[in-house]
């Protein structure tokens, strides 16, 4: 069972409640907004799921999905950096579709209940019984003249089999010859004689769902003929079938002129019943033949016939079975569904599709600032990159926009209409970054999935796939990626026979490979093959003339995300900004305006140098003293100091722990393993 803590108690994260809850393989854990009045936090209380204002409280916990519905980036942002490596996070827009989804299924169910209630107010008031039975011969529906006809009430005659109320009946002989029975007389057991009309109800695709009955009690008109039945009560209950009925209905006599059309038809064909009734069958058709004439000609139904209808040309399927009296041919009737429509819904359904798979790459170049040299040689090069087939490896600091530019390729090559993986090489454990990567067959080790398991890479197929902090590779699996890049193939874990693909490889790292090369931790082979265009992005102390730019860009960000109004900032804050020499990069930048705008007054505009947070660097902060308990046995003092270093130095590198490694020379994943295990989080220290 997966355990899910949902983000966001809106529109979009209740309508996710409502879809989870009830599924047996999902439990969710919490819901969590910061509104205390939020819908979804009422709802989650109905059902006893506990609540709260702060995610950070749960995401220690063992959480398998986080599905973020605030639509904030940055809480976004902060649950991906906090968040355990095995825990899948889902961002707000997939909540925001299915929040959208859910409502028009609503909305949509809403309709047909409000036509089924008008549907059966029809029926149940008609002065003519009404009996109808499912395909099993079980009464579904009754009218309140039949339940006087027989003397009963609804309630001891829906559920029933039909023979133990009525013995003598013959629906279940309609449902079996799926033929109707005109005008027949029947003798109820309570001596009732009435006159009885059956038929078989055959949906659209000539399936048998059931049949009905309509009769007249006639006991007391005995002397009456069978055919003086009163046509006109059943005409008049037909023709208010018809008119209320969603779908398109025609009806002509027997030389093909029409009878009758229903609101429905109009608004399809967009012709009024002074245009079709008591002219030709033909009127109505833009191209194709008229299907009510065949009918009359062959006396047999037509199913599924396409045609386009009045002046707009619609596109309809058309369903035409013909009326027959005593063996006499006495008109038609059709029945149009809207073809245009449902191409309409499924345009907008690819439309959709579209959206959510290029969200997986959602920059542009245009979303990159920066005229600077440094960064105008960068986007040249990238540009270039993206035009071409080759292999790209972007490097540079932390913070600098690695993933910016990745996104940036892809959604600039031709491979934009295609898939986007993004994969952080040192973020996934190496006992299982094999499969991920290259996916397993079944049996391939414990616990591996029935039928196996696709990799990333096949996923990406004809796509592009982004391989973050790609110096921190093993040796083992930077010789498995090198057979991707010469042989365009891969090998499933546990498997034997090659996979080819096609996937555009764009790697990162800001880990310097010819030093590692030197040191023997990095293949040279490789290197060649990921270096046919290496793109240097500059970093932010390299390119202070954009300060600026890039200060107006988060500005106009964090107004969105925060609800402000800043317009500017002041030239001592800038000058104190231009000063620094910003060793997170981008990055920093970032949280250091988007904290001075939290502390700023809602009615102002300008941040001032008293809003910047200090920029003192972390070195100064290295004095922080360590203390150790004298008291513990040698192993637990070992892991007690090596937690408070680790969480000193991961504090004083800003939590950034690409410094942190470094600082502490260690791998980046050694470092996400140490963190992991003695739980050490950006939340905690703050």
């Amino acid at each position: 069972m997966k355990r899910v803590l949902i983000v966001g108690a809106g529109k979009g994260g209740s309508a996710l409640f409502k879809i989870l809850f009830p599924i047996d393989r999902m439990n969710v854990i919490a819901m969590i907004d910061t509104n205390p009045d939020a819908k979804g936090l009422e709802l989650a209380r109905q059902y006893n799921i506990p609540t709260g204002n702060d995610w950070k409280y749960w995401i220690n916990e063992k959480v398998d999905i986080i599905i973020e519905a605030t639509g904030n980036e940055n809480v976004l942002n902060e649950i991906l950096q906090t968040r355990k490596q095995e825990t899948v996070v889902i961002p707000g827009s997939v909540a925001y579709v299915i929040s959208e989804l859910l409502d028009e299924k609503e909305a949509l169910l809403d309709k047909l209940t409000d036509q089924t209630n008008n549907q059966e107010l029809i029926l149940s008031n008609i002065r003519d019984g009404m009996i109808v039975i499912n395909e099993q011969e079980v009464i579904q529906f009754v009218n309140k003249s039949a339940e006087q006809i027989f003397g009963n009430s609804k309630a001891n005659l829906v559920g029933k089999q039909i023979d133990k109320v009525i013995p003598n009946t013959r629906l279940p002989q309609i449902l079996r010859s799926r033929r109707k029975e005109v005008n027949q007389k029947l003798l109820l057991e309570n001596g009732k004689m009435v006159i009885t009309t059956r038929l078989p109800i055959i949906n659209a695709n000539d399936q048998l769902i059931g049949a009905f009955a309509v009769f007249k009690d006639i006991t007391e008109v005995l002397n009456l003929a069978e055919e003086n039945t009163d046509l006109n009560e059943i005409k008049t209950m037909l023709e208010a079938i018809i008119q209320s009925s969603d779908e398109a209905i025609s009806v002509v006599d027997e030389n093909g002129i029409g009878l009758m059309i229903n609101p429905a038809y109009t608004r399809i064909t967009g012709l009024k019943e002074t245009d079709v009734i008591g002219e030709p069958a033909t009127v109505d058709i833009s191209e194709g033949e008229s299907m009510h004439m065949k009918v009359l000609q062959t006396r047999r139904p037509v199913r599924g016939v396409r045609m386009k209808v009045g002046p707009s040309k619609r596109d309809v399927l058309v369903n035409v079975a013909p009326v027959i009296v005593d063996g006499k041919i006495k008109g038609s009737v059709g029945v149009l569904h809207d073809v245009s429509e449902i191409k309409s819904l499924t345009s907008e359904l690819k439309r959709a599709r579209q959206i959510i798979r290029n969200l997986e790459a959602k920059y542009t170049f245009d979303d990159i600032i920066g005229k600077s040299n440094e960064m105008q040689l960068a986007l040249e090069q990238a540009k270039v990159g993206a035009k071409t087939p080759a292999t790209v490896l972007l490097r540079g600091e932390s913070g600098t926009g690695k993933e910016l530019f990745a996104h940036a390729i892809h959604n600039e090559s031709n491979r934009k209409h295609n898939k986007f993986i993004r994969v952080n090489c040192a973020a996934i454990a190496e006992s299982i970054l094999e499969s991920e990567l290259f996916g397993y067959e079944e049996g391939a080790f414990s616990g591996a999935k029935r039928g196996g398991k696709k990799g990333l890479f096949e996923e990406a197929n004809m796509g592009s796939i982004f391989l973050d902090e790609i110096g921190e590779l093993s040796l083992h699996m930077q010789a498995k990626l090198l057979r991707v890049l010469q042989e365009n193939e891969i090998v499933r874990v546990g498997g034997t026979d090659p996979v080819m693909i096609d996937v555009r490889i764009i790697a990162a790292t800001n880990v310097n490979l010819e030093k590692a090369i030197m040191n023997k931790t990095f293949r040279e082979d490789l290197y060649y093959r990921l270096n046919k265009l290496p793109i240097f992005i500059p970093s932010l102390q390299e390119r202070i003339s954009d300060l600026p730019e890039l200060i107006h860009h988060i500005i106009q960000k964090m107004n969105q995300d925060y609800g402000r109004n800043v317009t500017t900032i002041s030239n001592d804050a800038l000058l104190a900004l231009d000063a620094y020499h910003w060793p997170g990069n981008v990055r920093e930048l970032e949280n250091v305006i988007g904290r001075a705008m939290i502390y700023m007054e809602m009615n102002e505009e300008v941040i001032k140098q008293e809003h910047i947070p200090s920029l003192q660097t972390m070195s100064q902060n290295s004095s922080e003293e360590i203390s150790i308990r004298l008291d513990l046995p040698l192993q637990d003092a070992v892991e007690q100091y090596e937690k408070e270093l680790i969480s000193s130095v991961y504090k004083q590198s800003g939590f950034n722990k690409t410094k942190t490694a470094k600082r502490l020379d260690i791998s980046i994943r050694n470092l996400y393993y140490k963190l992991e295990k003695y739980n050490i989080a950006k939340s905690n220290l703050q």
